[in-house]
């Protein structure tokens, strides 16, 4: 990223919500606003006209809504976008990103009130973010691309996969993720096969309002069960377990495997869930049968957890710069120079698929 200013378009029909956003920013010494827009089709042509940098965009607006603008502009104009919606829209918000939109922060009211102020810091930290995003991967993941190079087990599991699913795991990955992970990590798990040797564990930094929706769309569109984790449960292959946001996931050993446990979050991470905390547990009790993944994200969560998977004897695989939306975490692990598998998003599936694979 250049030492340019970041160019700021909001579009969102509450005039008191542009004014509230527009005031996050003044005096910002990295970001400039060049344009507020009070509905989609107003948004669509100042983002065509004033070439934004990054859009902050709102969902419920008249005669153009946020998808019909996010559809519109990812195919013509790919533009980090940061949707700013109600905790009551959630599944609005997974359908904004994976149309395109690259994060999003929670209103803390549905009314228009000066609540919205409470979200300055979030806001501020996500459009500066949003500065530093691949814009190539991005345009690729909006377009739903089709998973190319996948080569996922085909749908009529070969017999040595027959009653594997829902055993206890005993081969197990754990996968992390941030800005850019919810779109990304469906697109892993639609190319995933049913009957997998493993069970998949995620952190994906995430407000608490919203796992349990995430983990409820993603057990709709893919082939494995998912689901939040809100107690503790044996860890079964064809599963993926998502940590809640206002806990993380700790391992342990049981006489069929492995179980995982909620427990609260501690204050020595700075995200939530925590993927460092999630992956030292995992290897701790794992070890080699345990497949470390790291996607998208800001920051460097996870980099100490992988080190941790290594010296444990885990396999170790991180996203590629070219696919990463936002190439962070995956960036941290290879510069601190701990070995991994490195690919691009189309075929992290087909690793997982070949480590779930008996005899691994």
């Amino acid at each position: 990223m250049t030492d340019k200013k970041i160019r700021l378009l909001i579009i969102d029909d509450s005039a008191y919500n542009r004014k509230a956003i527009s005031e996050f920013f003044i005096n910002h010494p990295n970001v400039e606003i060049v344009g507020k827009a009070a509905d989609g089709q107003e948004g669509l042509q100042m983002a065509l006209n004033l070439n934004p940098s990054v859009i902050t965009l709102d969902l419920e607006m008249p005669r153009l809504d946020g998808f019909g603008f996010l559809r519109l502009l990812m195919s013509g104009q790919p533009t980090p976008v940061i949707v700013i919606s109600s905790h009551g829209e959630k599944e609005n918000v997974f359908r904004a990103l994976e149309l395109g939109a690259l994060d999003f922060v929670a209103k803390p009211s549905v009314m228009i009130s000066p609540a919205i102020y409470n979200i300055k810091d979030d806001v501020v930290q996500k459009v500066l973010a949003a500065g530093k995003f691949n814009l190539e991967a991005l345009s690729t993941l909006s377009r739903g691309a089709p998973a190319t190079g996948m080569t996922a087990l085909p749908s009529e599991p070969p017999k040595e996969l027959i009653g594997i699913k829902d055993a206890p795991a005993t081969n197990v990955v754990a996968l992390g993720a941030s800005t850019g992970g919810p779109a990304s990590i469906t697109k892993v798990l639609c190319g995933l096969p049913e009957h997998l040797d493993a069970a998949i564990v995620i952190a994906q930094h995430m407000p608490a309002q919203f796992t349990a929706s995430f983990a409820k769309r993603l057990d709709r569109l893919t082939p494995m069960r998912v689901v939040e984790m809100q107690a503790s449960e044996v860890l079964r292959n064809g599963s993926v377990y998502i940590t809640p946001g206002d806990g993380d996931l700790m391992f342990s050993k049981v006489a069929e495997g492995y179980m995982v446990k909620k427990v609260s979050l501690s204050d020595k991470c700075r995200y939530a869930p925590c993927i460092d905390r999630m992956f030292v547990s995992a290897a701790q009790t794992v070890g080699e049968k345990l497949l470390g993944v790291i996607l998208t994200g800001m920051g460097d969560d996870g980099t100490r957890g992988c080190a941790e998977i290594y010296n444990a004897g885990g396999t170790l695989l991180v996203e590629s710069e070219e696919t990463a939306i936002v190439y962070g975490m995956p960036k941290a692990v290879v510069e601190a120079g701990i070995p991994a598998k490195v690919r691009p998003l189309h075929m992290i599936a087909a690793v997982i698929s070949t480590f779930g694979r008996p005899h691994h």
